[in-house]
């Protein structure tokens, strides 16, 4: 074989290789965005699904998800990322607003919940998102271990009066664990906070 021919066999390997990297390369890239789209609509999806579990749809007509707003409250919020704060209109007029507050003092650390206001500040609801608090105790705060999380429905800053949002043992109307007061204090406390701020700030979240 030449070395003219060797050459040409040469030049046209590379080509080859060159179209099969770019097709691959083209491919993996489609895959990617493909992917990525799946997943931030089903991160989407998932997110309108909790939103409407305190919140009816026929509550609200606006786009829940994009009528937001982004503030940075640790005092008030629990944390110090940014809590989204979902705005709930009916024909253009406010009707409830839906944020992720934390609870920085849990028994086994941080628990980051769901709270559902209505425009005239009572409480939808309440619902734990995450937590690590003890398995058979502190985690009859889910939704799925106790009704518990329930009690807060319904409530505002007027009824209970302020004095008694806090857990039995400590004078309050909510009811504890039995070996696992922590927990159940720190929620109380934070849909406390919750309401005080949403009262405080009402006009501001809803510009």
């Amino acid at each position: 074989m030449s070395t003219e021919s060797l050459k040409q066999i040469v030049s046209k390997m590379a080509v080859i290789l060159f179209l099969f990297t770019a097709i691959g390369t083209a491919i993996v890239s489609l895959s990617y965005d493909l992917t990525k789209n799946l997943i931030t609509d089903n991160q989407k999806q998932t997110l309108l699904k909790q939103l409407n579990s305190l919140i009816s749809t026929d509550l609200y007509d606006n786009d829940l998800l994009n009528d937001k707003i982004e503030i940075i409250d640790k005092e008030n919020l629990g944390t110090t990322m940014p809590v989204s704060f979902y705005r709930a209109r009916k024909q253009n007029q406010p009707q409830a607003i839906i944020f992720m507050p934390v609870a920085p003092d849990g028994y086994g650390g941080s628990i980051q919940l769901l709270v559902g206001i209505t425009i005239e500040g009572t409480l939808l609801g309440v619902r734990v998102v995450s937590h690590q608090e003890t398995p058979g105790l502190g985690d009859l705060i889910e939704e799925k271990r106790s009704k518990w999380i329930y009690s807060f429905n319904g409530f505002s800053l007027e009824y209970p009066p302020l004095e008694k949002w806090n857990v039995k043992k400590d004078g309050g109307i909510f009811d504890q664990f039995t070996g696992a007061t922590i927990t159940p204090r720190s929620i109380v406390k934070a849909v406390k906070k919750s309401l005080i701020f949403f009262q405080n700030k009402k006009e501001q979240l809803f510009q």
